[in-house]
């Protein structure tokens, strides 16, 4: 199916939509030198909020979905003004729980050119790291969804965040529920090591595997032959071998992953591939002028499990529509896709020239 033929069909009822989606991770207040400042220049900073699970949640919303977005806040006004920020993208806020001390913090400095992005956390101690598995029902939280998003950050932040999301994944397989997965792997919160460790024990409960060019080598140590990111070569074959790998060893029904070339930090090739059933499907490639790839991969995320739920079974349409909803992210300041679903349509089915729309 062509996502761009397929949008009336989808508002007539004859394609599947999705009940509700329930994503659970950290959230940060982001701060950002204005423009393109550097730490040293800022005399001020933008704040917003953002977080890869709740990037999801934001983009599963904009493109028509019921999400809920799980977290544990601090009970002070930065709490509040963080769950009302999501509410104002339309996010279920209902289970966030309030507790703890502080929100973590992420300062985040734009990179230009050949000049790299920085960000520097200030997390230790927050709120949701100091979660307790019993702060979390999640039979009740589950209760009406059909799909469970988290990424390889939560378990990251340690405490009892490991042992909270093998709870979680239990009531989502004894319910029946899809889950899918991130890798995203961080290495300034655990060693290679200690991720392949934990995130293994988690994997055999995912559905749907998710990853960027680098995660399945960093937590499982499969990586993609004849493969230089940094120069912007990329081998679709040596992809297609990681999904397979990745399928082999946990049994996921898909594995996704994001294929970016850098050609700086302003300009970058993007795509991505959808793994099934031992066949492999790649998306059309854009050269996107970066506004902030911050929550690109977040995007395709939840571009994926929307599409997934639209165009059950046909994965050339999914990956489309994942890869062209993402690509419009990354055109967009801070972390929140605010793509819409006819946006998403319209480049998914070839109109990338960027033209006003009158």
């Amino acid at each position: 199916m062509n996502p761009a033929c397929s949008a009336k069909e989808y508002e007539k009822g004859k394609l599947s939509k999705m009940k509700k989606a329930v994503t659970f991770g950290e959230i940060m207040l982001r701060l950002q030198p204005p423009s393109y400042e550097r730490f040293l220049q800022a005399k001020s900073f933008d704040a917003v909020y953002g977080g890869g699970e709740a990037n999801v949640a934001v983009s599963l919303s904009q493109l028509g979905a019921e999400a809920k977005f799980v977290t544990r806040l601090p009970a002070n006004p930065l709490g509040v003004a963080c769950r009302n920020y999501l509410r104002g993208w339309g996010v279920d806020t209902s289970d966030i729980v309030f507790g703890g001390d502080r929100i973590g913090i992420y300062f985040c400095e734009k990179g230009a050119s050949q000049r790299p992005s920085n960000v520097v956390y200030d997390r230790a101690g927050s709120s949701i790291a100091l979660a307790g598995r019993g702060d979390f029902d999640w039979d009740a939280i589950l209760d009406g969804a059909d799909w469970f998003h988290f990424t390889g950050i939560t378990p990251a932040l340690g405490g009892e965040l490991p042992e909270i999301c093998l709870d979680a994944l239990k009531v989502c397989k004894a319910k029946g529920i899809t889950v899918s997965c991130d890798l995203n792997y961080r290495g300034k919160l655990w060693t290679r090591e200690k991720a392949g460790e934990v995130m293994g024990k988690l994997m055999p409960y995912v559905n749907v595997c998710i990853a960027n060019e680098e995660d399945a080598k960093d937590v499982f140590g499969i990586a993609a032959e004849n493969t230089d990111i940094n120069s912007g070569k990329l081998d679709k074959e040596g992809y297609v071998s990681v999904a397979r790998q990745l399928t082999d060893r946990f049994g996921f029904d898909y594995v996704a992953i994001t294929l970016r070339g850098s050609i700086s930090a302003s300009d970058n090739n993007w795509s991505g591939m959808l793994y099934h059933n031992g066949e492999a499907f790649f998306a059309k490639n854009y050269l996107i002028h970066i506004v902030d790839r911050v929550g690109g991969g977040d995007s395709f995320g939840g571009g994926l499990i929307h599409a997934m739920n639209k165009w059950a079974g046909d994965c050339q349409a999914i990956i489309e529509y994942a890869v062209a909803a993402s690509c419009l992210k990354q055109t967009i300041e801070y972390d929140f896709n605010m793509a819409s679903e006819k946006e998403v349509l319209a480049l998914a089915g070839g109109n990338a020239s960027g033209r006003v729309q009158r």
